[in-house]
């Protein structure tokens, strides 16, 4: 019997969705913008990168012929796309599509207002957890606010509280002066209360620092979010007995059902680590989860073409690592979540097909086309680990 390892490059679209107007995502195209933009130069910056994409692994792999450009080696995986049909274009749906589960129904979402919270909601919350108040109440970016309040929060004891586009509920909360538990506690009591609005996750947005000038986001992050509405393939893989093991935030996007342990890492590279430990401990049948943050949280919301670069730059000098580990049998998939073109305006995702990258000792090459849902993903690593089909994918394993 052999593995799989999943792979979720966050945000790392390929060109928008044929619905990406109902999204306001016509021509978003997260991997083209940044290739053309490094290719100008655009995207050089002083100590961290210059000149074009350099991605020569993921490039072998087959991304250029998956993303529909000319050009490139030959690829040496298997390689193609797949389109979202979950109704929204958040983490949850995209990670819980990847699985097997498309999301169907619509998620609840806060409107474009100041206060933008429902008031009886913050009350309720504030009277729980005995809250002199919050601030923020607002649509915003994570960093802007923490710059922006952040003192005030310090000063006062007062949580940020904030949404996005996103069906979420974001607290930013001083690791120290709060309290990191306290902030855990405090997001476990607003999950309970949002759940009658159909919000898809609460976050805990952990920050130290002693100034606007000097807060920085911790990796103390965590998410609490509703658990799929059907079983997922990790679900089905413990049910067989198999280990799930989650590499980053991927037990919290599934509130943790269907995981059998989790490993955290601050950074996309402490992340690398974690899957490289993953993979040396995985056992015959086990699934290996990963996502990987920080082209989406760092880097896509910020809009910064080069960081976005520099980040792909950096994972791809580490692949031949993770080649290194895999054993004869073995399948690793490359995909993502979403887009976040770092290029189009605004600073949500964006609605964009994604890029598939199978790999492994013994794997031929071979196009495998556009796949019509993210769900075909979770089928190939069922069928490949042996595990029972699920009812709203195809695996791409088989040649037709």
């Amino acid at each position: 019997m052999s593995r799989a390892i999943l792979i979720v490059l966050d945000s790392f679209g390929i060109g928008h969705a044929p619905d990406a107007e109902a999204f306001g995502d016509t021509g978003a195209d997260t991997f083209g913008h940044i290739r053309a933009a490094a290719e100008a130069g655009r995207a050089d910056r002083d100590g961290l990168r210059k000149g074009p994409l350099h991605i020569p692994h993921m490039e072998r792999l087959g991304l250029l012929a998956a993303a529909g450009l000319s050009g490139g080696p030959a690829p040496r995986g298997l390689f193609g796309a797949a389109e979202e049909v979950s109704r929204g274009k958040d983490t949850p749906s995209g990670h819980w599509e990847i699985a097997g589960v498309p999301v169907r129904f619509d998620w609840g979402y806060f409107p474009r207002t100041v206060p933008c919270f429902p008031p009886d909601l913050v009350a309720a919350i504030a009277a729980e957890a005995g809250l002199p108040g919050i601030l923020g109440d607002r649509h915003a970016s994570g960093t802007e606010i923490i710059a922006a309040e952040g003192e005030e929060s310090i000063r006062t004891g007062r949580p940020i509280l904030y949404t996005s586009a996103d069906s979420v509920l974001q607290i930013a909360a001083h690791e120290t002066a709060f309290g990191l538990d306290r902030l855990y506690a405090l997001c476990e009591i607003a999950r309970r209360h949002v759940d009658a609005l159909d919000i898809g996750r609460v976050i805990a947005r952990p920050f130290l620092g002693t100034s606007a000038a000097s807060f920085r986001r911790t990796g103390n992050r965590r998410d609490y979010a509703v658990p799929p509405p059907e079983p997922t393939v990790l679900d089905r893989a413990i049910e067989a007995g198999r280990r799930v093991i989650a590499v980053g935030k991927i037990g919290d996007i599934f509130a943790h059902r269907g995981i059998s342990e989790v490993r955290k890492g601050d950074g996309n590279m402490a992340l690398f680590d974690a899957l490289l430990g993953a993979a040396d401990d995985a056992r015959d049948g086990d699934l290996v989860f990963a996502n990987f943050v920080d082209f989406d949280m760092i880097h896509g919301h910020r809009r910064d073409v080069a960081g976005y670069a520099a980040e792909l730059e950096a994972f791809d000098r580490r692949l031949p690592e993770l080649e290194a580990r895999l054993r004869p049998g073995d399948l690793a998939i490359l995909t993502a979540d979403h887009g976040c073109d770092p290029t189009h305006p605004g600073t949500d995702h964006t609605r964009e097909r994604v890029p598939i990258l199978g790999f492994g000792p013994g794997i031929a090459p071979r196009a495998i086309g556009l796949r019509p849902t993210f769900a075909d993903i979770g089928e190939s690593v069922a069928a490949h680990l042996g595990l029972p089909s699920g009812p709203h994918g195809t695996s791409f394993l088989v040649t037709p």
